[in-house]
């Protein structure tokens, strides 16, 4: 099993304090708390979703999608995995537990590993734009929070999967998405053969991650993406994942009405002033979100 280094905020020049949300959930802010460094903590584990985490994650989504300041996440995990999916060994024991008490040992409810992070962009409201920088193993749940992000950058190095036809877990509920951001084809082949695991160069060939790069420049990378997403006006940035997200199902003539009838919130803004008149003078327009 290959070694991967510790995401270490202080490398990418973190400007304010650092925020945690319980040890396994570290929240760095950087450009003036424009983005928001969301790192998974469980590195001895991982960061396989137990403990607190998935409740961990779902307050940092929250705090990101309610600063005003805040304009892009970037999610990514500590040490040489980004995320394994369920704790294994805690979820063996509360089984046990229960199979002996004579209770059934049941899956969980929908969501409840992942402290309800799926859908994360529908589920939460959350339109602002998300980053996935995937350094490590991405496995199962780990998966699919990565999927639930709006661009995934990998690693090289890194390997991704769908396990739980492996240890007969749940997880049904959130793999409708996957066919349509790989096909039926390859969403068959990692989740039917839950042995099957791809390599940064192959999520990349499918589409599923937008950048593969060398480990020691992803967090550069994802952190160039985030930059570039400050300079975009920030309620169009909204309206148009809303837009993308909700259309998607949609018949093309209501996916129209349904972006134009968002896009109604545009009028009276002052960045709606600000972004021709800064194209007309030739300079980097000054977004305010008002």
């Amino acid at each position: 099993m290959p070694e991967y280094e510790q995401f270490d905020p202080a490398k990418h020049d973190q400007d304010t304090p650092q925020e945690t949300f319980g040890p396994e959930v570290l929240v760095d802010k950087h450009e003036d708390g424009k983005i928001h460094v969301i790192t998974m903590n469980r590195p001895h584990r991982m960061n396989s979703l137990g403990g607190n985490m998935g409740g961990a994650l779902r307050e940092a989504f929250v705090d990101f999608r309610d600063d005003p300041d805040a304009r892009v996440a970037i999610l990514t995990g500590a040490g040489r995995g980004f995320c394994a999916g369920a704790d294994l060994i805690e979820t063996a024991q509360t089984r046990q537990r229960a199979a002996q008490a004579g209770g059934p040992a049941r899956p969980p409810q929908r969501g409840s590993g992942a402290g309800g992070l799926s859908p994360l962009s529908e589920g939460l409201g959350l339109w602002k734009p998300t980053i996935a920088a995937i350094n490590g193993y991405a496995i199962a749940g780990g998966f699919m929070i990565a999927m639930q992000c709006d661009i995934r950058v990998i690693a090289e190095e890194a390997r991704v999967g769908i396990a739980e036809t492996r240890w007969n877990m749940g997880g049904a509920g959130w793999m409708a998405p996957i066919t349509r951001q790989i096909g039926m084809g390859s969403a068959l082949e990692l989740i039917l053969w839950g042995d099957t695991q791809y390599d940064g160069q192959r999520c990349y060939e499918l589409g599923w991650a937008q950048r593969v790069t060398p480990l020691d420049q992803l967090m550069e990378t994802a952190m160039d993406y985030a930059r570039r997403a400050c300079d975009m006006a920030p309620r169009a940035v909204r309206n148009m994942k809303e837009a993308l997200y909700r259309g998607y199902y949609m018949d093309p003539l209501q996916g129209q009405a349904f972006g134009s009838s968002l896009e109604q919130n545009l009028g009276g803004m002052q960045d709606s002033i600000e972004g021709p008149l800064a194209f007309s003078e030739r300079r980097r327009p000054n977004f305010t979100d008002t």
